[in-house]
C-alpha cells in the first residue's frame, strides 16, 4: 500500500497568487499571506507574512514620494515577517519578482527561506508581463501543486472567456487612455492593453507586455482620447475617484474629450486591473461595460466602476 501524499502548505505573498492558488482548487492548503491579501473570501482569517514598510494611505503623489525615497536609499518598502514564515513551516511559497513596488522583492523571500525553512519549500516566483505570461504563472503554480489539469482547465476557461468577450465587441473602436498612476502620470501597461483590445478599445499609450509607461501630461493633451479609465496601483474604487475628481479639476483637464463627454471613470484597480489572474476576465468585463454602457448589462457598475462627472 502506498503511503498518504501529505497536503502541500501554501504560504502565498502576492494577491493575484492567492487567487490562482485558490481557483486550482487549494485555498485549504493556504496557511499564510501577505498582508494584502484580501480574496476570495476566508484569506483574511490567515497568518499574514509581510508588511509594508512606507504609508499606503496617502495620495498617490505621497506615496511616489516615499517609494522614491525608499528606493533611492536601496531598501526595500516590503517586509517579510521571518517569524511567521519559520513558524508556519510552508512547502510552497509563492511570490513574484516582476516589479519592486508591487510586491515582496524575491530576493528577501529566498534570504528567508535560505536561513529560517526547514524543509525543501519550493519558492514559485510570477513575473506576468502579459496575458500569455499570465498564463504560463497559473501553469506554474499548477504544476508546482500537482495539478497541471486543474491549470490547463482554469486557463482554458479564461481564454474562452477572453474570445467570448472580444467577439461581442463592436467593429469601431474609442481610443483609450488607462491610468494607472495620477501623480506622476502614468499609463497602465502589462496586460492592460490586451484587456482594453479585448474589451473593444484601443489602448493609445500602453504596450502589451511592456512595463507601465510614465505619461507626460502634454502627451495626454495631444492625444486627447475619447475615454479615460483610472486604475491606480493598489487603490479601491473611492480613492480612484479621488485621484480622478483631482486632475479632472484642472484647467487642462477640463478641455479634454473625454471629460467634456462625460467619458472618464473610476475602478477597482485594486481588485481587479492590479491582479494578473483569474479575475482578469472580470476586468476585460468591466472595460466592455464602460466603453459600450448600451451594449452590455452593467454588472459591475457602481461596484467595480463609475463615471466621473
Amino acid at each position: 500500500m502506498s503511503a498518504a501524499v501529505t497536503p502541500p502548505k501554501i504560504v502565498s505573498l502576492l494577491p493575484a497568487a492567492t487567487e490562482i492558488v485558490s481557483a486550482l482548487g487549494f485555498q485549504a492548503n493556504l496557511v499564510g499571506r501577505s498582508h494584502e491579501c484580501d480574496y476570495p473570501d476566508g484569506v483574511e482569517a490567515l497568518p499574514i507574512c509581510t508588511r509594508a514598510l512606507i504609508r499606503p494611505d496617502g495620495t498617490s503623489a505621497e506615496i511616489d514620494t516615499q517609494v522614491k525615497d525608499a528606493l533611492k536609499d536601496a531598501l526595500s518598502i516590503y517586509e517579510v515577517l521571518k517569524d511567521e514564515l519559520e513558524r508556519l513551516q510552508p512547502d510552497v511559497i509563492v511570490t513574484q519578482d516582476q516589479c519592486e513596488v508591487c510586491a515582496v522583492a524575491l530576493s528577501d523571500v529566498e534570504a528567508a527561506v535560505c536561513d529560517l525553512l526547514n524543509n525543501d519549500a519550493k519558492i514559485v516566483s510570477l513575473n506576468p508581463e502579459g496575458l500569455d505570461k499570465v498564463y504560463a504563472d497559473i501553469e506554474r503554480v499548477a504544476r508546482a501543486l500537482d495539478a497541471d489539469a486543474a491549470g490547463q482547465a482554469l486557463v482554458k476557461s479564461m481564454r474562452t472567456g477572453f474570445a467570448s468577450l472580444s467577439a461581442r465587441a463592436p467593429a469601431e473602436r474609442p481610443s483609450v487612455c488607462c491610468v494607472e498612476w495620477a501623480e506622476p502620470l502614468m499609463a497602465a501597461g502589462n496586460w492592460v492593453p490586451e484587456l482594453v483590445e479585448i474589451a473593444g478599445g484601443t489602448d493609445l499609450f500602453g504596450k502589451a507586455g511592456a512595463h507601465a509607461p510614465w505619461l507626460k501630461p502634454e502627451r495626454l493633451f495631444e492625444a486627447d482620447p475619447d475615454v479615460i479609465v483610472f486604475m491606480p496601483c493598489g487603490f479601491g474604487l473611492e480613492r480612484s475617484e479621488a485621484e480622478a475628481r483631482a486632475l479632472l479639476g484642472t484647467p487642462e483637464w477640463q478641455q479634454l474629450s473625454a471629460v467634456r463627454n462625460g467619458r472618464v471613470y473610476a475602478t477597482d484597480g485594486n481588485s481587479y486591473f492590479n491582479r494578473p489572474g483569474p479575475r482578469l476576465l472580470d476586468s476585460a468585463q468591466i472595460l466592455a461595460e464602460i466603453l459600450y454602457p448600451d451594449e452590455a448589462a452593467p454588472t459591475y457598475r457602481n461596484i467595480a466602476w463609475k463615471a466621473v462627472t
